[in-house]
């Protein structure tokens, strides 16, 4: 029983380790625009820049168009 508690519990840490070393992208900044036209026609322009855990920057453009 005590071999198994401590099986569980080195798992458990492993695991929430590397949870920690993995990390999670940090948006550092989050733009939206959206003009409507004469003929009712919708565009929207989104830009979302985030920084990854290892330094590097990546920037996301999207863009639609919604024609009535």
């Amino acid at each position: 029983m005590k071999n198994h508690i401590i099986k569980s519990c080195l798992a458990t840490s492993v695991l929430a380790v590397s949870f920690l070393l993995v990390g999670c992208a940090h948006e550092i900044s989050h733009e939206k625009r959206t003009t409507v036209g004469r003929d009712g026609t919708v565009k929207s322009q989104e830009r979302t820049v985030t920084e990854q855990p290892d330094g590097t920057i990546t920037r996301k453009d999207e863009s639609k168009k919604v024609s009535p």
